[in-house]
């Protein structure tokens, strides 16, 4: 299998490390839907990054959908998804947090990067960017109610994802998002980072 996308993507990133925990044999080619664009819509005319390619050839988009087939490769051991529902609820709602933190993150950082200056719409980022505070409040509030694993191999794709999240995020927006207002995420977050499967996927 072959997982097509660039590191500093927290969803690229998510996978690359949920893929590791599994012990799956997956390749990684950085190829970006920016500067490499034309060889990325040769390999998915969608150009969505990740793009997973399957032992068969077939081609998956979207962090979510990946994780969720590799799952189903790792067979019953897998950790990824929890089965019981209390588990499973929980796990579906930190995901869900998250990614909307990496969405606006990356909506933010877009209208700042890619727009010219005279077309960006105030309004709509401080949309964003209330959206953004609310989704890591949130997941503040969450961890602070009962602590994330510190071992990688308890980490669940929640776990990942929450620590993709705030570290994508500290990267391109830490003018919005204070770690002195979020110390529990903070704390897991480094705590995730030092880790070895971290350290050999970074964000870069």
């Amino acid at each position: 299998m072959k997982l097509i996308g660039m590191l500093d993507s927290p969803y690229v990133r998510r996978v690359a490390i949920c893929a590791k925990l599994l012990k799956l044999d997956v390749e990684h080619d950085s190829i970006s839907v920016f500067s490499t664009y034309d060889q990325f819509a040769k390999i998915n005319p969608v150009v969505k990054a990740p793009t997973l390619i399957a032992d068969n050839g077939c081609c998956v988009m979207d962090s979510t959908v990946i994780l969720q087939y590799l799952a189903t490769l790792a067979g019953p051991a897998q950790r990824l998804f929890p089965s019981r529902p209390d588990d499973a609820l929980r796990t579906a709602r930190l995901n869900g947090l998250a990614l909307a933190a990496c969405e606006k993150t990356v909506q933010i950082v877009y209208e700042r990067n890619l727009r010219p200056a005279e077309k960006q719409h105030e309004p709509w980022v401080e949309r964003v960017r209330t959206q953004l505070l609310a989704a890591y409040g949130e997941l503040e509030r969450e961890v602070a109610a009962s602590a994330l694993p510190v071992d990688a191999e308890q980490f669940d794709a929640a776990d990942v994802t929450v620590a993709v999240a705030w570290h994508f995020t500290q990267m391109m927006l830490p003018e919005i998002v204070s770690p002195a207002g979020h110390p529990h995420l903070q704390a897991f977050s480094a705590a995730a980072e030092a880790l070895p499967v971290f350290v050999e996927t970074p964000a870069q």
